[in-house]
């Protein structure tokens, strides 16, 4: 296998820069200026965010196909019925866990409030307003960028590390870019403690279905407390 860090940060800086095109489009075409860009719909971020997958989920494939022997053996991109249980599990106490384990002590020593930690998410939670913004952002948060998220970060990522550094830093590391990435500084430490739950359900498994499993019950766990409280 010839893949590695390279062809990471290659698919990184693609989907950076196609998120950002992307992003450029849709203001374009549904005449939105930047200054109301947190008005978009869902449906236009659901568009916007195609340039980003297409980066991430690109590269995975790319390296897989040419430089290895295909994404299932390489990035361990298969499931079985038990990661179902043992990864929604997993995701679902994470959730509530990560919340208390990160905002508590961040409570005791700044004055920053649950709604201000939770305020990205409530932020998304906010833009469905009718069933057909439901079902996308179900479909955004709970569905495609888990998949996509995992099989780039624990696949293509995490794994070229583990080369690298070994499995403890491989994990360590992917979690740590992993919640970088979001660009959201507040939400950094829970987002890499979620990180190093996915990576070691994918090192621990020696496949994806356990860490994806779980990364979407903890993205729609927090999807459905926001709905339902909004």
């Amino acid at each position: 296998m010839r893949w590695g860090l390279g062809d990471a940060a290659v698919g990184w800086l693609v989907g950076l820069v196609g998120g950002a095109v992307g992003f450029a489009v849709v203001l374009a075409v549904s005449g939105t200026g930047p200054d109301d860009a947190d008005n978009l719909g869902l449906g236009w971020l659901a568009v916007a965010q195609l340039g980003l997958w297409i980066g991430l989920l690109g590269a995975p494939y790319l390296a897989a196909r040419f430089k290895g022997n295909g994404m299932r053996r390489d990035f361990g991109l298969r499931a079985m019925w038990s990661d179902l249980p043992v990864g929604g599990l997993c995701g679902l106490i994470g959730q509530f866990a990560i919340f208390w384990v990160v905002y508590v002590p961040i409570s005791w020593v700044t004055d920053v409030t649950a709604e201000e930690f939770t305020e990205p998410a409530q932020d998304m939670a906010d833009r469905a307003s009718d069933p057909l913004g439901v079902v996308l952002l179900i479909l955004i948060v709970g569905l495609g960028a888990p998949i996509v998220e995992e099989v780039f970060y624990r696949g293509l990522l995490q794994r070229s590390l583990m080369r690298r550094v070994g499995p403890g830093g491989g994990i360590a590391l992917a979690s740590v870019l992993f919640g970088a990435a979001h660009i959201q500084p507040l939400q950094f430490p829970a987002l890499a403690l979620a990180g190093a739950l996915f990576g070691i359900l994918a090192y621990r498994y020696g496949r994806l279905g356990p860490a994806i499993a779980a990364h979407m019950v903890f993205n729609l766990t927090a999807v459905i407390s926001l709905l339902v409280t909004s």
